[in-house]
């Protein structure tokens, strides 16, 4: 086997993927701290094609050097916005006809595996709304929310870094969507 080159990969330019249809997928990132994960989330958000970022309240925006540092640019391809208050932001979206749902370990949340996106239903818009490092999603915003998803975990830690979990979610999202 032979190590493909990033040249080799036949990837879109920044213009290119501008006008590439994007994913009815919203994220929201309520609180997130590290500007290293609000980075990773611009990377992941280009790779699967969502439709755009969301960021509230102390989540860092660009141009900031950590966000780069793990964006490797995707800042600059990602559409994005900032709302002060992540309820206003969600509001907002149930507005625009989103599902929106709380990625979070909360009484009633479906495991990711299980999640039926038509029992949601409506306009096949969705948008995903990640919490603070530590805290999680805000119960104000989790009571503003459709409903919740969790990922199945079996291990001894019951949570996973919110950039990896965005990782996950976000793939099974891209997988289901597209």
């Amino acid at each position: 086997m032979q190590k493909i080159r990033n040249e080799e990969l036949g990837r879109p330019t920044p213009e290119e993927f501008a006008g590439q249809e994007k994913l009815p997928l919203a994220v929201v990132l309520d609180n997130v701290r590290s500007a290293n994960n609000v980075g990773a989330f611009f990377r992941t958000g280009d790779a699967f094609g969502i439709g755009r970022l969301v960021l509230c309240g102390i989540s860092a925006t660009p141009p900031l050097r950590d966000i780069h540092k793990s964006a490797l640019g995707a800042e600059l391809t990602v559409a994005w916005e900032y709302v002060k208050d992540s309820a206003e932001a969600v509001a907002r979206l149930r507005e625009e006809g989103y599902c929106v749902l709380a990625v979070e370990q909360v009484w009633g949340a479906v495991s990711l595996e299980k999640l039926d996106l038509e029992a949601f239903g409506g306009s096949g818009k969705f948008a995903l709304v990640f919490g603070n490092e530590v805290e999680g999603v805000r119960q104000e915003v989790v009571d503003l929310c459709h409903g919740a998803v969790e990922i199945p975990q079996v291990g001894t830690k019951h949570s996973l870094n919110v950039a990896v979990s965005g990782g996950v979610v976000l793939w099974e999202f891209f997988r289901r969507l597209r």
